[in-house]
């Protein structure tokens, strides 16, 4: 049996899109992929920001299901610009995942879900 995690912040998007931004199976935290986007569903215009808001996400999820950025063991991030955009997203993950560090898998793609986003992160917690 799973347990679903759902911040309340993240109601209308679990209702309207029809998927939990997490679930808790056998003590192990699934989360959905999160985007940078802002509290009015927009891709803000400085990149920095834009991955800030993408961790600030799983942040709210994982502070949710009684965790924090600590119990994160894996992630993987799907980027449009993988290249272009690597160095400025590192920095940004640097001020949310500290030593011990999880594993770690960076995709580059040809876009995601919502118009002009360049980044989604996917984690695994326990």
């Amino acid at each position: 049996m799973s347990d679903l995690i759902l911040p309340e912040a993240m109601q209308a998007t679990y209702d309207s899109f029809k998927f939990a931004p997490a679930q808790r199976h056998n003590g192990v935290l699934y989360c959905s992929g999160q985007l940078g986007t802002g509290a009015d569903g927009k891709v803000p215009d400085a990149i920095e920001e834009e991955f800030r808001n993408a961790w600030q996400s799983v942040g709210a999820i994982l502070t949710e299901a009684g965790m924090d950025y600590g119990n994160i063991f894996e992630f993987t991030t799907y980027h449009v610009g993988l290249q272009e955009n690597i160095a400025a997203f590192m920095k940004i993950k640097d001020e949310f995942i500290q030593a011990p560090y999880p594993a770690w898998t960076a995709i580059g793609i040809s876009e995601l879900a919502v118009p002009g986003a360049r980044v989604e992160i996917r984690v695994r917690a326990g």
